[in-house]
């Protein structure tokens, strides 16, 4: 397979599949990024240069203490590749008794309010808790930001607290609501 052709999805739904980032997804996600920009702002601020998708991507494939995947349309044939919608990190990812890592997530202006994150959000959860085998989830979220924090309620995330000045963005710390879910217990 060349470099550049799409990896196949590491799970699928009715309408998005998520994949792992390649070198050749760096046009198109930094088109689709620099099209969003009034979307992501003031919350997320993914890579706009093909030199800053390098090294986001490579240090999500590269680390085994992070995972990402790109959210991809597939028109109802999960095996077809597509546009790219979105993506789904997972950062911190702690071992041990412990199993838990941090969601990081963003959609691209074309495919927001359509549902689609919210799908992918579902399969995400689904592969953390299975072949990722984790146990927890957590979602920091910015609180005047209402549709990331919709999303992780829909998905069944339970709000656990709240931490001033949490993460520094965007020139300032920023305070922060966190959001968790856990792997069903049985």
């Amino acid at each position: 397979m060349p470099i550049d052709a799409p990896t196949p999805h590491v799970t699928a739904g009715p309408r998005v599949g998520l994949r792992p980032f390649t070198p050749g997804d760096a046009a198109e996600f930094t088109a689709r990024a620099a099209e969003s920009t009034a979307l992501h702002r003031p919350w997320l601020f993914p890579p706009l240069t093909a030199e800053r998708y390098a090294a986001y991507a490579g240090a999500l494939t590269g680390d085994p203490s992070r995972a990402g995947f790109l959210v991809c349309e597939h028109g109802g044939d999960p095996g077809a590749g597509g546009p790219i919608a979105g993506f789904l990190t997972v950062n911190n990812i702690v071992r041990g008794a412990f199993r838990s890592g941090a969601l990081g997530y963003g959609a691209f202006a074309h495919a927001a309010g359509r549902g689609l994150m919210g799908e992918a959000l579902g399969l995400l959860l689904a592969h953390a808790f299975g072949p990722m085998d984790l146990h927890r989830l957590e979602a920091n979220i910015q609180p005047g930001n209402a549709p990331s924090r919709a999303l992780v309620r829909r998905a069944g995330f339970r709000l656990e607290g709240f931490s001033p000045a949490m993460l520094f963005i965007d020139g300032a710390w920023r305070d922060h609501e966190r959001w968790a879910v856990t792997a069903p217990c049985g």
